[in-house]
């Protein structure tokens, strides 16, 4: 009975002393079985190539920002970032951003779009799916306009060129991430708005989370429902979404909310304690190195990047050279459409295990469904 006592006693000391980061084969953190990263050959993401030196400073270029617009530290930042490379490297000088208002009419989202062309920008891109009625609207009476639409298409209109993404692929990833940091084998995810798009979050995360951990919890609140996109600008209830899942025990949450993200940080960061961390991972931007987080950064895992602003820059390169069928059908993890951040070094002890389950998705080896 003493030896028993003693095994027990050491299996527990054994227990305790796992962080639950690093997550290797076998590895324990609240009943967590880890599976060990997958083997084979790595393999590189190679982005859309734009001519180093080019000059599109004939351009004329428009933007239309969804709600919360430039400096949202997300989504809309992203497509900010590929606007302000344009103009760095391509000597676009002739620019116009214009940005959407939370709950407006289809008809004002026309209105916002025909506003720039008849300005003479072209191109002009349209940021986010809740615009796809105005461009079908709008595209067709503007046949000499060239129109970029991201997270959405308009089907049979040939002057607008789709930007789409593997959202599902990116957040594969930093559901690796989750499962391998995470101690008490409990995470959550907080949407913004409950539709297709967001659910390609949702089901990449999962199914990362899984691939490592089987046996893990992951808890799912979305903000708002489909048509209700306020749940991308609302961070007081991102917050309560987040505080909801803490309090049952999650320790690692995915935002992939928007603005909402922030409140959902602050109450990460709220919530966690030297002795008990908490971890919060962004969206579609490096969220650590946004100065409108600096006060939360430290809680900051990582970021599943949403590279939008690949997309607007090589999309702007696109018009300017006219090889609008050099552009990738889908920007996912082959052409750096989609990834993962590392500042903060957070998950520098995992990178290794990371870039393993990137090469068997850029391989074909992983496939990642979009669909929870």
């Amino acid at each position: 009975m003493v030896a028993a006592l003693l095994v027990a006693a050491l299996s527990v000391a054994g227990c305790a002393k796992d962080t639950g980061g690093g997550g290797g084969s076998g590895s324990s953190a609240a009943g967590c079985q880890r599976n060990p990263a997958p083997a084979g050959p790595a393999a590189v993401a190679e982005p859309p190539e734009v001519p180093p030196d080019l000059n599109a400073s004939n351009l004329k270029v428009g933007l239309s920002y969804d709600v919360g617009g430039r400096g949202d530290a997300s989504f809309n930042d992203a497509a900010a970032a590929g606007l302000d490379r344009a103009k760095s490297r391509l000597g676009v000088t002739d620019i116009k951003e214009l940005t959407a208002a939370v709950g407006e009419s289809e008809d004002a989202s026309a209105t916002r779009l025909r506003q720039l062309v008849d300005g003479g920008y072209s191109p002009v891109i349209a940021v986010g799916f809740k615009y796809e009625p105005a461009v079908v609207k709008v595209a067709p009476a503007a046949p000499n306009t060239k129109f970029g639409l991201v997270d959405s298409t308009a089907e049979g209109v040939p002057n607008v060129t789709p930007l789409l993404f593997a959202e599902e692929q990116g957040s594969f990833l930093v559901g690796v991430a989750a499962a391998l940091k995470t101690k008490t084998c409990h995470v959550g995810f907080v949407g913004g708005v409950e539709t297709p798009l967001i659910q390609k979050f949702e089901a990449g995360f999962k199914q990362g989370a899984k691939a490592v951990a089987p046996n893990i919890k992951i808890d799912t609140k979305y903000i708002s429902p489909a048509g209700d996109l306020s749940g991308f600008n609302d961070p007081a209830k991102g917050g309560e979404a987040a505080k909801g899942q803490l309090d049952s025990g999650a320790d690692v949450i995915y935002a992939a909310a928007g603005a909402s993200g922030s409140g959902a940080f602050r109450a990460i960061k709220a919530a966690s304690t030297p002795q008990s961390p908490k971890w919060g991972i962004g969206v579609d931007s490096d969220q650590y190195q946004d100065k409108n987080l600096a006060d939360v950064r430290d809680i900051i895992l990582t970021s599943m990047l949403k590279r939008v602003d690949v997309a607007v820059y090589s999309y702007i390169g696109a018009v300017a050279t006219n090889r609008l069928d050099n552009l990738p059908k889908v920007f996912d993890l082959k052409v750096d459409g989609v990834g993962y951040a590392t500042s903060g070094g957070n998950v520098d002890d995992i990178k290794p295990q990371l870039d393993a389950y990137k090469s068997q998705i850029i391989g074909g080896a992983i496939t990642v469904s979009p669909k929870p």
